[in-house]
This record gives C-alpha cells, structure tokens and sequence, in this order.
C-alpha cells in the first residue's frame, strides 16, 4: 500500500503534505471536506482532473482530519495505491430515515461476497437513521465481514450533508466501499469518555429516531431545562449533552450506547437523534470529561492496532464525532495527538468530525453498531 496525501484551502490551493508523490495510478481517493467547497462541483472537476483514472469518493465534514491537524472550510485529500487489495464500490439514494434499514440491506448485497473481508461506510448524516441502516448492512454481509465508517457532517449547522462518489458531493447519498483478499488486515476500535449525570429515565414515547418523551414529560422542555440559556442554540448545544441508552442484547446482557442529537422540532417537543431510541430504554444525560476523552481516542488508537499484531499500520482512518470537537474547542488536537502517541510517528492518517460513527464495539466482533460522541479509527495494512 502507497499514499499520497494533499491539503486544499480557497486561499492556497492544493499543496502536497505526504513525503513523496504517488506514481501509481491509486485505486481511490478520499476527499473529505467543508461543505461549501465539497458541494462546488468545480472542486469535484479538479480532482479528477488530477486523479482521471481513480475512483473518488467526497464527504463533507464538521471538521477535516489531517495527522494531526483539525482544520475547517478545507479539503483532505487521501489518494491510496492497493498492491494485492480488490476493491469494490456501491452506491444509493435515501430520501428519508425511514428507508434506512432497506438501504444497508440493498448495499450490502450489491457488493459480491466471496473474498470480502470489510466493508466502510460513508452516508448521508441527516436523512438517514444510523441505526437502521447498520441493522440492514449487518443482516445482507456474512458475519465474518467487519463493517466502519461515519455519518458525515456539516459544521454545526445540520442543514445539509453531501456524499460523492466518481460524481460532485450531493445530498441523500450512501456509499460503501468493500476490500477484499488475504493480503489486508484490518483493526478498528471505537472509544467515548464522556460521564453520566443527572437521573436515569425511561423512553416512554418515541417512533425509530424521534424522542418525545421521557417519564411520560415531553424530551425537548427537559432537555431546555438542563441546558437553560444554551438551550438558545438547539440542535447545536445538544451536543454537549447526549444521551446514554442502556440496551438489553439478546443474550440477556446490557450494553450501553451514546445517542447524539441531529434536530428538533418545538412543535412536537420532539427531539430527533442519529440512531434509535427505543421505548422502555434507560437513559441518561452525559457531559464531558475532558481527559476522559482524550484517554478515549487514545483507547480506540490502542484497539485499532492491537488487531494487526506486531505490524504498523499503513493507514489510519479517524471519523470522531463533532460533539467532542465542540467540547474540546482549542484542545481539540489533543486527541489526535494522543491518536498519534499509539500508532507510531510514521502512519499516515486522515479522517473527519461526524455526525455517527460505525464501528463493532469491540476488537473481537465483527457486527456493527451505531455510535455517537466516539473517537473511531480503522486501520489499514497490506502484508
């Protein structure tokens, strides 16, 4: 596996930021960027102008991931060059959350199975119930097959996310991209650290991802009165409080999963979140633990490689949540740093902040969950 990796701004163009060209022809090249400039098919036009002969895949972001540097309204550019790796590529259009589950179910089966290893997942972070979509993906890939990827953003505005795919970034879109051969490892790992507070409630109504009430009282009047004055800036400063669902799975165990919010809706005093909240749930309001997080993106780097054994990854692919970058503000480069810490000076990496992250929870599975307020790192290495 070979990289090249490029960094774009209005005011400077593109500038190489690898240690050397790539001379080959790479198999796909991952842009992910502000919205205004991934919505720009102008930009779109030059980077195949750039790259003519490979596939390119364009996500827009709320923040751009490059080693360790976390810039906004900017483009990353990842161009890979797989030597002994297949690759594959499928793409729909979702209109809305509801069509989720036949949407990751339909992608699934539309990428050939034999000699599938893993699967990444880019998709629409507004119209799309992560949830949903997950379950479908899980039950059309054979279980042996890991499953990433991200719900993709825009800023801290929530007014419309854009996905790509060998065409200009447009709304409504999910792609997945699956590797296939012996030849590539894979590891994942996916880490919060955020702290419950507050008193546990019950979901006492709620219809797939829209929450209306809790303890029979409507969601959104109890989230203003927590968030009191921010409470101004809704959907946007609900993501400094996301919610704790406690799962029962069907082996009698109990997992627990992050929900973040992506809208709401004063009329109903509804609050919409990337993924299910299921009715009869636990849950509980979280807020930051700045060292927490940090130990958890640093966990999730940790995960990440342990699944390549002594081997140093050859990619790092970072999708953490805007929730954290919100909370982290100016120390936000910690993460990435302490990202940095566990795989080694030499490993290339890129990414972006998110709207939901896709990863299993933990090394040892190979089925998918839905994510939120997580650091979540796929690494990539050919062998």
């Amino acid at each position: 596996m070979r990289i090249e990796q490029k960094f774009f701004t209005k005011e400077k163009g593109w500038a190489l930021t690898s240690a050397s060209e790539l001379h080959d022809t790479p198999q796909l090249v991952m842009v992910f960027g502000g919205r205004a400039l991934v919505e720009n098919p102008m930009y779109f036009n030059e980077i195949q102008s750039l790259y003519p002969k490979s596939h390119i895949l364009q996500c827009s972001t709320a923040g751009e991931i490059l080693d360790t540097k976390v810039t906004d309204d900017s483009m990353v550019l990842t161009a890979i060059f797989f030597e002994r790796t297949r690759l594959e590529f499928a793409q729909m259009a979702i209109a809305k959350a509801d069509e989720s589950k036949a949407v990751g179910k339909k992608l699934a089966e539309m990428l050939p199975q034999e000699d599938l290893v893993h699967v990444m997942v880019f998709s629409d972070g507004l119209r799309v119930n992560g949830t949903a979509l997950v379950e479908g993906l899980n039950e059309g890939l054979p279980e042996t097959v890991s499953i990433t990827g991200g719900l993709v953003g825009d800023g801290a505005d929530f007014k419309k996310t854009l996905v790509g795919f060998d065409a200009p970034a447009e709304e409504g879109k999910v792609v997945v991209i699956g590797f296939y051969g012996s030849a590539l490892k894979v590891g994942y790992g996916s880490l919060g650290g955020w702290d419950s507070f507050g008193i546990e409630r019950i979901i006492t109504k709620s219809k797939d991802n829209v929450l209306y009430e809790l303890d029979g009282k409507p969601a959104l009047k109890l989230y203003e009165e927590y968030l009191g004055d921010q409470a101004k800036g809704l959907p946007g400063t609900g993501l400094l409080f996301p919610l704790r669902l406690r799962l029962q799975n069907k082996n009698g165990t109990t997992s627990e999963v992050v929900r973040t919010i992506l809208g709401i809706d004063r009329e109903a005093q509804s609050v919409t979140f990337a993924g299910d909240m299921p009715e009869g749930v636990p849950a509980m309001l979280m807020k930051a633990n700045f060292d927490r997080l940090i130990d958890g993106a640093s966990g999730a780097g940790t995960m990440s490689r342990s699944q390549l054994g002594t081997d140093t990854p050859e990619l790092a692919i970072l999708i953490s949540c805007i929730g954290r970058k919100l909370v982290l503000r100016e120390r936000i480069e910690e993460e990435l740093e302490a990202v940095r810490a566990v795989l080694g000076a030499g490993v290339p990496m890129t990414g972006f902040y998110s709207y939901g992250e896709l990863c299993p929870v933990a090394p040892t599975e190979k089925q998918c969950e839905l994510h939120n307020q997580t650091m979540t790192i796929t690494t990539l290495r050919e062998i």
